[in-house]
């Protein structure tokens, strides 16, 4: 009885994530459909328009690690204690976390404004997508301290079980930026056909309203006031309890986000035609992911709430439940996104090696897919017991010495271009799949929660 309460919660908390992580997705698929189907002589269109789009993108999740890594942190520390009954606890995490994100927002926005150029410049983007890469940089990371905020409250809501709340935002923010998108890019209703720059102002004002929204139903939902006394001193533990979990997860999406920078760099080097493949096949590739992050996410609050009630045995069940269910409907998807990826690509483009090219590497991530369940479902789980650092090292040293290492080797070096790079990504998360795997049959973690 008491595992299908749990399998009960859990699935009741993955239809709103795997809802809203679709939805979150889709705001950059979306940008990505219309600018490739933009006229060539329009501003902004083409395939040039999508390369420089997917690496501005790149930059911009790369901010954004940033402030995850307190709300990451947050939603950990939340769970645990909601399970443990901490209620004043839970109203100083969560106050601790909406004031860091907002400083550090503000000031990473100002960063990307003034040196929106020297960055695009260092990764090495082409002169001839420089003016679209800069526009959309520099109207979009110019406003990310929206989703600095917006992170804060969405991390709280979900892990207090209100996942359904941050779902129907996304919701209404996808309709906002369909909108947006038709009438800033292709000049409808009066407005100018703004091309690349459309895009991105339909996206910060989305995000803009998402904050405001997730702002406000947190106030009623969820926690209603921070009462001053309550920081005073300063709850300099629950900063610290924040930043133990937090940092280490940072520190392992950081190393991954900066080592697929770097093979970016790489990409460029082949041409823009193995960059805009590459482009085209993570936006279709992140729905094949879609599953299993939404039941790794969701496992990860049962988990907490398991740790937070000192219940170790439980949580472990959990977490191989979750691996399997999640491991099974990923790799269906995956396969039949390599059926079908001759199709699926041909209404994104004409180029036929773009088309040939992401046929061939949708096939291949199969494999990869394997691996990267694994990874995503041992290092969200181990994160959420708060085993956060094991997964930091293991990451740094494969992310760079395989990823990184083996694809410039395969890619460049023996000149099998964005195949072989596909192959050692393959390799690279099989690898730490394994490994970290292993490190949850352990039980290592059962002694690392936050509640004693």
């Amino acid at each position: 009885m008491e595992n299908i309460g749990l399998k009960a919660e859990l699935k009741s908390l993955v239809r709103p994530i795997f809802v809203e992580i679709a939805l979150i997705m889709l705001l950059g698929v979306v940008d990505t459909i219309m600018l490739s189907n933009m006229p060539t002589d329009t501003p902004g269109g083409s395939d040039d328009a999508v390369a420089a789009v997917g690496v501005d993108n790149q930059l911009i999740n790369l901010v954004i690690l940033i402030f995850q890594f307190v709300s990451i942190g947050t939603g950990i520390v939340c769970a645990q204690y909601i399970g443990a009954g901490y209620k004043k606890k839970l109203v100083q995490v969560v106050g601790i976390a909406v004031l860091m994100n907002a400083v550090s927002g503000v000031a990473m926005s100002l960063f990307i404004y003034f040196k929106a150029e020297l960055l695009l410049e260092i990764m090495g983007l082409d002169e001839n997508l420089m003016p679209y890469g800069l526009a959309y940089l520099r109207i979009v990371g110019s406003m990310t301290f929206f989703q600095a905020i917006g992170l804060a409250f969405s991390a709280s809501l979900r892990n207090a079980g209100m996942a359904k709340y941050p779902m129907r935002v996304t919701v209404i923010v996808n309709i906002l930026n369909i909108i947006g998108n038709y009438s800033l890019i292709f000049g409808h209703f009066g407005l100018p056909a703004l091309g690349v720059e459309g895009a991105a102002i339909s996206t910060v004002i989305c995000r803009g309203f998402s904050m405001v929204a997730m702002a406000i139903i947190h106030t009623k939902k969820h926690i209603h006031k921070y009462p001053l006394e309550w920081f005073k001193p300063f709850p300099w533990v629950e900063l610290k309890n924040i930043l133990k979990i937090g940092v280490p997860a940072a520190g392992e999406q950081l190393s991954y986000c900066l080592s697929q920078v770097v093979i970016t760099f790489f990409i460029t080097k082949l041409g823009n035609t193995a960059l805009s493949t590459r482009t085209y096949c993570f936006n279709c590739i992140m729905f094949v992911n879609l599953f299993c992050i939404s039941v790794v996410q969701g496992g990860g609050i049962v988990v907490g709430h398991l740790m937070g009630m000192r219940r170790p045995n439980a949580a472990f069940k959990m977490g191989n439940f979750v691996h399997r269910y999640a491991l099974i409907i990923t790799l269906i998807v995956g396969t039949c996104l390599a059926l079908a990826g001759n199709s699926i690509l041909g209404l994104l483009t004409n180029n036929e090696e773009i088309i040939r090219l992401g046929t061939i590497i949708f096939f291949i991530d199969i494999l990869l897919d394997v691996g990267r369940v694994g990874n995503i479902f041992a290092t969200g789980t181990l994160r959420s017991t708060g085993d956060a650092f094991y997964p930091v090292v293991v990451g740094i040293i494969f992310q760079w010495s395989i990823a990184v290492g083996l694809s410039y080797l395969l890619g460049i070096t023996f000149g099998f271009g964005l195949i072989g790079m596909w192959i050692a990504f393959t390799l690279d998360e099989n690898v730490r799949g394994v490994i970290l795997r292993r490190r949850w049959a352990s039980k290592k973690w059962s002694t690392k929660g936050l509640v004693r």
